[in-house]
């Protein structure tokens, strides 16, 4: 047994032993969106520095609770709060909550992140279903000898997002008269916001959005075999006239606004699984 198997074990039998039950659903929330969890009727909720081997997390917005409990009718295990690689985190660390996950029951993960708008005609509060990412700009949280027991050696990666979640999330969306954008997710290390040259670097290579977390947690949930959802709020403009400055607390701002909405279709797709 690996090492990482052997913590994972030790951090699952703590959990279960607080007496939390099965979910087949997980939901990872990113800055700003962290009050989905108030819809959610807590069963349980666990502070992250009480997890064995579990990160802490260090940002703003992010409040640093596993929850579990009931939301559109169904059991769900929530992350309010993810790790990133720019906190000094390793990709393994980043990842180790949605193998945590995988190992508690979890059989599709939603994920939710704020990003910088690159393509033309995005508009700050849009959302952006994610259809596909570009991970050449992290570190690959599969590097180093592979656990057989946790997914195999080269993973297929040709559709990291499920195209069956998609279509029930546009249905949704149409449904309440819900714009929604899609698109190719960059991610990037971080935690310096992009400069100009990149932002049109990031364009030119096919990046719709950018951000600095999602793409390492989808590629161990597709490693794992879980089904994965992703949706970013867009909550600042990379490619604009005007003085491009961008603060982390106006991104904050513009995810809180857009919160009701996600919360909303979050909510119906889980009723639909």
């Amino acid at each position: 047994m690996s090492e990482t198997m052997q913590q994972l074990q030790e951090t699952v039998a703590y959990i279960k032993g607080l007496g939390t039950g099965d979910a087949a659903i997980g939901i990872i929330l990113g800055s700003g969106l962290g009050n989905l969890a108030n819809e959610i009727k807590v069963e349980r909720e666990i502070s992250y520095n009480d997890i064995p081997h579990f990160p802490v997390s260090t940002v703003e917005g992010h409040k640093g609770r596993l929850i579990f409990g009931e939301l559109g009718g169904k059991k769900v295990w929530v992350m309010a709060g993810r790790f990133h690689f720019y906190e000094g985190y390793t990709p393994q660390q980043v990842v180790y909550p949605v193998r945590t996950m995988r190992l508690l029951g979890v059989q599709t993960l939603l994920l939710s992140n704020a990003a910088g708008g690159v393509t033309p005609g995005f508009k700050v509060g849009d959302l952006m279903i994610i259809n596909d990412h570009i991970s050449l700009f992290t570190i690959n949280p599969l590097l180093g000898k592979n656990d057989d027991s946790l997914g195999t050696r080269f993973p297929d990666m040709s559709e990291p997002y499920s195209k069956k979640l998609i279509r029930s999330v546009e249905g949704i969306a149409q449904a309440n008269n819900i714009e929604l954008k899609q698109g190719v997710y960059l991610g990037v290390t971080g935690p310096t916001f992009e400069t100009r040259a990149e932002y049109k670097l990031i364009h030119v290579l096919g990046g719709d959005a950018v951000g600095m977390s999602t793409v390492q947690e989808t590629i161990a949930a597709v490693h794992c075999g879980m089904e994965v959802f992703a949706m970013s709020v867009i909550t600042d403009l990379g490619i604009r006239e005007e003085e491009n400055v961008i603060t982390h607390q106006e991104v904050l701002e513009a995810a809180a606004a857009a919160e009701p909405k996600l919360t909303l279709l979050f909510t119906e797709l889980v009723k639909t699984l």
